[in-house]
């Protein structure tokens, strides 16, 4: 098998994960780019690195969803396991079920 042949691009993949209070939620790709910010104004009373910490926090919970997401897509695609571990996405269940959007 040639681990070397390229997968065709996609459409990308987004999650949203929330803090406790549902008052900061952040939408990010599976790479790891967010894409949507949303902070409740209460928030801005806990200062600049609290919320930034959080914002943070669930950026990164967000991106290990949507990878883990676009690992189900290709391997429901096709792709071969080989490829997809190389990847190093998370499967799905790899993510805590708490944070799923």
């Amino acid at each position: 098998m040639d681990l070397t042949t390229p997968v065709p691009p996609t459409a990308p993949i987004t999650a949203i994960a929330h803090n406790r209070a549902g008052t900061i939620s952040v939408r990010t790709t599976d790479d790891g780019l967010p894409v949507e910010l949303r902070i409740d104004p209460r928030e801005l009373r806990y200062g600049a690195g609290a919320l930034a910490g959080e914002i943070l926090a669930l950026n990164r919970v967000a991106a290990r969803e949507a990878a883990a997401l676009r690992h189900r897509e290709l391997h429901e695609q096709g792709v071969p396991r080989e490829v997809l571990d190389r990847m190093r996405h998370f499967s799905y269940g790899d993510v805590p079920a708490a944070h799923r959007s």
